[in-house]
């Protein structure tokens, strides 16, 4: 779960949701005060977007723009746009413009901080995601900190990230990727007990089909499983890993650590 399967653009996309999602004719937008008439193109270009319609997100948000050229919610909606088109100059060129527009905005650093870290860079990416995750009033903030947590981990910061995903958690204890990876900082620094506990909460949201497995959580699984000398856990979970993931890393970890 590298790359962009930390902050997919189905969640970038939603957390444009904070723009105004006005919708009417052309008509009526081009007689409505300034104000009214960005928000609403805002909204339209992101109702076009949600529907994987970027020709006309563009076109709307094109017109929202030509109105208020600062205006940061439509800044990064056509940043969205060219992150799914796949146009990333484009789309950083946006992410800059709407961040400059509005520095408070927590929904903006994170989706700045969501692209960055598909792309692999990694330091700015983490930068990003501390500044979504500063405001307390942030909806979805008990995410910016697990993404923030996962960046840390990636440039090697274990500490802070440590710390990320308790916060992530004291906000929502279901945040199952906090779960599971600071399940995994507790195994590496010897404190077994703690970390069956917050795996067991994991556990049970698998077994309530909430989530499902992917390659850290059986990683992690087999490694408590094995300390608590449960043969048969271990190996149904062993199983699950070579049979849905072959070529992931955490296999590649297993198959060393069976030798």
């Amino acid at each position: 779960m590298r790359g962009s399967g930390l902050v997919s653009l189905l969640l970038a996309a939603a957390l444009v949701s904070g723009c105004a999602t006005q919708s009417g004719s052309t008509g009526s937008m081009q007689d409505s005060e300034p104000k009214e008439a960005v928000e609403a193109y805002t909204g339209l270009g992101v109702q076009y977007l949600q529907a994987g319609n970027t020709v006309n997100a563009k076109m709307s948000l094109q017109r929202a723009l030509s109105i208020d050229a600062d205006y940061a919610p439509a800044n990064n909606a056509m940043a969205l746009v060219f992150q799914v088109e796949q146009e990333y100059g484009l789309a950083e060129e946006y992410f800059r413009k709407g961040v400059a527009a509005d520095p408070d905005s927590a929904m903006l650093h994170n989706n700045f901080g969501a692209f960055l870290f598909a792309r692999q860079r990694y330091q700015e990416a983490c930068v990003q995601l501390d500044l979504a995750s500063r405001d307390p009033f942030y909806p979805q903030r008990a995410q910016a900190l697990e993404n923030l947590g996962r960046c840390y981990l990636l440039i090697g910061r274990n500490t802070d990230a440590e710390e990320a995903f308790r916060r992530s958690l004291a906000i929502n204890g279901n945040r199952y990727v906090a779960l599971v990876e600071l399940s995994q900082l507790l195994l590496d620094r010897g404190e077994h007990a703690m970390a069956s506990r917050y795996f067991e909460r994991f556990r049970q949201q698998v077994e309530q089909r909430q989530v499902e497995h992917y390659p850290k959580s059986l990683w992690v699984g087999i490694q408590l499983a094995r300390l608590d000398r449960n043969a048969s856990r271990a190996a149904t979970y062993a199983l699950l890993l070579k049979n849905m993931y072959p070529n992931s890393e955490e296999y590649r970890l297993y198959q060393e650590s069976a030798q």
